[in-house]
């Protein structure tokens, strides 16, 4: 860093625009909740036409530096499709800038019901309340 401040003072501070411009910031590829959501509204049940998200399937995200753990549950317990999502969902995740590791959790607490959905999924569906 003293090399730094002595280089922006003899060069009037144009080196050390520079250099501090090329660095990796940490702090400027943080993720983001609304990034996590916005790669799982990509993944679908290769069953329904409707992503996890609005299919209500996510119940959460948690983010610990560029660790991201997904919960969330299937359309039924018995769903053969299970592994091939959450694989999906975590390839995806990693594919995030500073993505380190991405968990996907399946719960069955509370069980998944249709009134999960979002309102657009169910226009989509052509399902009524």
């Amino acid at each position: 860093m003293l090399t730094l401040i002595a280089a922006a003072i003899s060069d009037g501070f144009g080196f050390l625009y520079n250099r501090l411009c090329s660095m990796d910031n940490s702090a400027a590829t943080a993720i983001t909740e609304a990034d996590v959501y916005e790669v799982l509204r990509e993944c679908y049940d290769p069953e329904i036409p409707v992503n996890v998200v609005d299919l209500g399937l996510v119940y959460g995200v948690a983010l610990s530096g560029g660790v991201i753990n997904v919960t969330m549950t299937l359309t039924a317990p018995g769903c053969h499709m299970g592994a091939m999502i959450t694989e999906e969902i975590q390839d995806k995740l990693l594919g995030l800038p500073g993505c380190d590791d991405a968990t996907v959790e399946i719960v069955w607490d509370p069980p998944w019901t249709p009134h999960m959905m979002s309102e657009q999924a169910r226009k989509k569906l052509a399902l009524d309340d």
